[in-house]
């Protein structure tokens, strides 16, 4: 008798248990669908959140190129937006992030509308101002144009007299040489012989020319258009130059006849056609060719 009751009541309580499980399966599968469409509710929010933020940051940015007054204080404002979007974008959303990011935007509308506001009066001020300064523009305008007149005329007469003062040459030749233990130089236009290259030319007579001690400078550039010589660095004020050699004559505004050498690399002695480029400081003054075989 006493295990017949004993089965009985391992029966209910095994029936208890069965429909406790499946009550707690049921809310279990309740919950996660629940929680599952909550996190997409939240995922979507946060998505329309970046959306505004992104809408904002256009509006800022376009309101920036239109209008130089206060770009600072549209910069920084759009600033601000940028590190709410980063901060939207790197934290996983919850409703309580989603509830302070709504409070931010509602702010950062207000403020974007006060700033266009004060943007909008500023630029109307500009207007009325620019209309009345219309006026004394064009009495300027036909001011400045008498004096660009007179400052163009001055411009081209400095310029063609800074054009005739400058130095110029002529009878522009370049050659290889064999120099020999004497020193004398003796022309020579094989390869296999050249010790230098000689750029010779004649300084031409020019009473304008101011006259004094002159910087000439040679580039003697081979078939491969690489620089033969000694590569001078020089610093203009317009930059660096490398030239191949340099030398210092003294110029009296007559003729002067000039010949400067060029040390050779036998690398760099090939057969073919070479540039020459003759140059006072960094004033190119002529070009010529010459042939080694």
């Amino acid at each position: 008798m006493t295990e017949t009751k004993n089965n009985t009541a391992l029966k209910v309580l095994t029936g208890i248990l069965a429909v406790a499980l499946i009550a707690l399966s049921i809310y279990t599968i309740k919950f996660y669908n629940e929680e599952k469409e909550n996190k997409e509710i939240l995922k979507k929010e946060k998505a329309v959140i970046e959306d505004e933020l992104n809408e904002l940051i256009v509006k800022y940015d376009e309101a920036i190129q239109e209008n130089e007054i206060m770009d600072q204080d549209l910069v920084n404002a759009r600033d601000r937006i940028s590190k709410l979007l980063d901060s939207v974008k790197d934290n996983e959303a919850n409703l309580v992030l989603i509830s302070r990011y709504r409070r931010e935007i509602g702010s950062l509308k207000a403020e974007k509308d006060r700033l266009f506001r004060v943007v909008d009066s500023l630029s109307t001020q500009n207007k009325m101002l620019s209309t009345s300064l219309d006026s004394t523009s064009v009495a300027l305008q036909q001011r400045t144009r008498m004096s660009d007149s007179l400052k163009t005329t001055n411009q081209n007469l400095s310029t063609k007299v800074d054009k005739a003062s400058r130095l110029k040459i002529a009878g522009l030749r370049g050659e290889g040489v064999i120099v020999r233990n004497s020193g004398k130089i003796v022309e020579n236009d094989r390869t296999g012989r050249v010790d230098q290259i000689r750029t010779c030319f004649t300084l031409a007579a020019n009473d304008l020319a101011e006259a004094g001690e002159k910087n000439l400078h040679v580039q003697v550039y081979n078939p491969e258009n690489e620089l033969v010589g000694d590569e001078i660095v020089v610093q203009h004020e317009g930059g660096v130059m490398v030239y191949s050699a340099s030398s210092k004559v003294f110029y009296e505004k007559e003729e002067l006849d000039v010949c400067i050498l060029a040390n050779t690399n036998e690398d760099k002695l090939l057969e073919g056609n070479y540039k020459v480029y003759v140059y006072n400081d960094a004033v190119l003054l002529g070009t010529g060719s010459f042939s080694l075989r």
